[in-house]
């Protein structure tokens, strides 16, 4: 480097990028290889059939995959993937009993219009060697993605960052979600409630309440996750970048018209 150069610290750069310091010392740590390719087939199959628990997961991996594992060994990998066996979704975000809960305001009405509706969910995003987490908000008219982050641990952080950004290209009038505790702590809510933004939340079992993010986490999946071998956290952030982009911009819905969901949010919002 020219001595003339400035020179920044980790700490800096983190800081002007907007990234904890923990995503740039995180290195995944090794898996056992067995343990990994169990959990490749259950990722894939739990993202085609998410409504499959650890009995159903183990039947198709030893009758269908012709697989010797037990269905204890399934449980577990399963539990450490965030997968429970009674609810359709990962499991990425459990509750807490101490935190308020918020109705389920959804059912029944007509989504019409950008920003009258967001949602948001947690899911996990494999690398070659164990899973980082993403976050997304999603607004339900356009199925445009107002903001997205990452994280190498499951805290709160990267959900605040990610409503933080959000907020500040709209605000919604609802904001539905999961009841975790990423979603009930008092410093998401607080903001919410700062801007007089009502909070949905989704009943407990009832999977298809967040319908729209769950296609999105499986059109991520299929679209771009499957198709790549991320090996680092960094490499995972620039390539979801890249496909956010193309999906906001350049993906086209049938659904939409076959326009895209940039086309819809911006005409309308």
């Amino acid at each position: 480097m020219d001595p003339g150069d400035e020179w920044l610290s980790i700490r800096t750069q983190c800081e002007l990028l907007g990234l904890p310091r923990s995503t740039w010392y995180y290195q995944p740590k090794p898996s056992d290889p067995e343990d990994l390719r169990f959990k490749r087939l259950i990722d894939e199959k739990y993202t085609a059939r998410p409504y499959f628990g650890v009995r159903r997961m183990w039947v198709w991996l030893t009758i269908d995959c012709k697989e010797l594992i037990n269905i204890k060994r399934v449980r577990r990998l399963m539990r450490e993937m965030g997968l429970e066996a009674l609810y359709r979704k990962p499991n990425l975000s459990k509750a807490d009993a101490q935190h308020k809960k918020y109705p389920y305001l959804l059912k029944g009405l007509s989504i019409t219009r950008p920003n009258q509706v967001w949602g948001t969910d947690i899911t996990y995003i494999r690398l070659r060697e164990g899973f980082v987490y993403l976050v997304a908000i999603i607004d339900w008219y356009s199925r445009y993605v107002v903001a997205w982050k990452l994280s190498v641990t499951l805290d709160m952080q990267f959900c605040l960052d990610a409503l933080d950004a959000a907020l500040a290209v709209a605000q919604p009038e609802i904001l539905n979600s999961d009841q975790g505790v990423q979603f009930t702590c008092q410093e998401f809510t607080g903001r919410l409630e700062a801007q007089k933004i009502q909070i949905s939340m989704d009943g407990r079992g009832r999977a298809l309440d967040n319908v729209f993010t769950e296609r999105l986490w499986r059109t991520v999946k299929y679209e771009e996750v499957y198709l790549k071998d991320y090996t680092t956290v960094p490499m995972a952030r620039e390539n979801l970048a890249d496909y956010f982009g193309f999906y906001n911009a350049e993906r086209r819905h049938q659904s939409l018209g076959d326009k895209t969901p940039a086309e819809i949010y911006f005409a309308a919002a």
